[in-house]
């Protein structure tokens, strides 16, 4: 991946921050899905993946190299700024649906990155963390089909199934698609898989239960906006962002 000099030079600066200070990380985005897939995008940002508790320390080291740090969502999500390049700091989904652990990092990739020895997402936990970029004005489906396509479906499948757990749902719609843009390539998710999600559906479907919740707002809380705020139907995203724990705290001062 060809990227400027000064981009370059600031993700180099970036990474031997966290290797140098032993902070445990996984490099997302682009720089993986190009392992993964193959594919080059150009990015003006850094996907670091994280826990909520080592976000502190990492903004503190990169606060006393010169950038500007804030806290987008306490939820999942802080920048480090520095000219037009920035890094992102996730610790988990904007909806709080899925969280990163330490498993996510462990699991993790070896990788070069602009020189640097460092890790990015497994493919499994990449396709995790774009099961919920769902929205009008971005949609990673096809990143996700890119990336069953591109390892030819070698996955742990049971790891990610394990991933999604409750929203199941979710991954079944992603992995649909996955078959309707490439039906010659259907074996590439396990047959097991197939017969588990689709009886799962039809049980759903045949059986359906009169309380369980509305889920638009997991998805876009744009596009169902008029749900919540004319149908007075329940914001379950509320609820789960509330939930979340440990939230990312304030940026802390250079000592």
């Amino acid at each position: 991946m060809r990227i400027p000099e000064e981009q370059e030079s600031l993700y180099r600066e970036v990474l031997i921050v966290l290797e140098e200070n032993k902070i445990p990380y996984a490099v997302a985005g682009a720089f993986a899905l190009q392992m993964h897939t193959g594919i080059c995008r150009y990015t003006k940002d850094l996907d670091v993946f994280l826990r909520s508790e080592e976000v502190p320390e990492t903004l503190r080291r990169l606060k006393g190299q010169g950038f500007e740090c804030e806290i987008c969502d306490p939820v999942w999500l802080a920048k480090a700024h520095r000219g037009e390049f920035f890094v992102d700091l996730i610790t988990g989904m904007s909806n709080a649906a899925l969280v990163v652990d330490m498993s996510w990092i462990q699991l993790a990739h070896p990788a070069l990155i602009v020189g640097v020895p460092t890790r990015v997402l497994a493919p499994e936990e990449l396709l995790a963390s774009k099961l919920f970029v769902t929205r009008r004005e971005r949609f990673d489906g096809a990143d996700i089909a890119h990336i069953v396509y591109g390892t030819k479906g070698n996955l742990d499948w049971h790891r990610i199934l394990r991933r999604v757990g409750e929203h199941w749902e979710v991954l079944f719609w992603a992995l649909t698609l996955f078959h309707y843009v490439y039906p010659a390539h259907s074996d590439y998710v396990p047959r097991w898989l197939w017969l588990e999600l689709t009886g799962r559906f039809l049980n759903e479907v045949q059986n359906p239960d009169p309380n369980a919740p509305f889920r638009g707002s997991l998805i876009d809380e744009n596009m169902f906006a008029i749900d919540l705020k004319e149908w007075g139907l329940e914001n379950i995203l509320e609820q789960y962002r509330a939930r979340r724990n440990p939230q990312i705290t304030c940026v802390p001062r250079i000592a």
